[in-house]
């Protein structure tokens, strides 16, 4: 006899900066473990499982990501009763948004659509400390402009193999970008970041590990004439042999959303 299970995506947004990413490591702690540490809380000895949609870093924070809650035997009996003592729970950096029930045919990595990513920075100066867990400081001065025309020849389809990090021989790297363009920063305020901000914003269904720091990375490093725009030109070919050396800091990236 098969045993009835029950379903739930629940979407979810995080600060990373004290976490050691999402999957679970022995003596670290790590997103995925503690929301499994708060469900077998407040599910008080029912069976579960939960998966995400994707992993992230150490550091990297979501404004939005999701879960699949998997319950075995009984459903929960109130969903926004539940909503509420998860978030009662959780600790201070980590809040549940929403939940709905799903049925057996959903695949929270599979079913994803696209993902938008923004690499929040300033540069020029020493701002403040409490930018740290969201935003990149670079000290030196940046040609932003140069750095604009460069994200966008990120766009389309393109071998990211030299922006996937310690890449294998097989592996899936053709992969297409819908948007990838840097922005004046308009989205997250306080009251101690800079005047003037930045973001690089990225859409796309899936990524390498590191791409987008690589990608940030190589986009400073236009920034600083290092590189020029026919490097990132020929880093998106084919067995291209160039590398970047530069991965960008985890804190600044942000998983904006994930669309299904």
């Amino acid at each position: 006899m098969s045993i009835k299970r029950f379903y739930y995506l629940i979407k979810i947004q995080f600060l990373g900066y004290r976490f050691h990413g999402w999957q679970k490591q022995p003596n670290h702690k790590t997103l995925h473990m503690m929301i499994d540490k708060t469900l077998k809380f407040i599910l008080d000895g029912k069976v579960f499982k939960t998966l995400g949609s994707g992993r992230t870093d150490a550091m990297v924070s979501a404004n939005e990501t999701a879960i699949e809650l998997f319950l075995e035997k009984s459903p929960l009996e109130n969903s926004d009763k539940f909503l509420n003592e998860f978030n009662l729970n959780l600790p201070q950096d980590i809040r549940a948004i929403s939940i709905q029930e799903v049925d057996s045919k959903f695949n929270i990595i599979k079913d994803v659509t696209e993902k938008e990513y923004h690499y929040i920075f300033a540069f020029g100066s020493k701002y403040h400390p409490f930018c740290a867990p969201l935003l990149t400081t670079i000290l030196y001065p940046l040609d932003i402009n140069l750095m604009k025309q460069g994200a966008i020849l990120f766009e389309g389809k393109h071998n990211f193999k030299t922006y996937c990090y310690k890449p294998k021989k097989e592996g899936t790297y053709e992969r297409k970008l819908k948007y990838c363009k840097i922005e004046e920063n308009k989205i997250y305020k306080a009251n101690f970041f800079p005047k003037k901000s930045y973001l690089l914003k990225v859409v796309g269904k899936g990524f390498g590990r590191h791409q987008i720091r690589l990608m940030m990375g190589a986009l400073i490093k236009l920034g600083k004439g290092e590189i020029t725009l026919d490097f990132i030109s020929q880093s998106l070919v084919k067995n291209c042999s160039k590398k970047i050396d530069l991965i960008a800091p985890a804190s600044g990236l942000i998983l904006h959303k994930v669309n299904f």
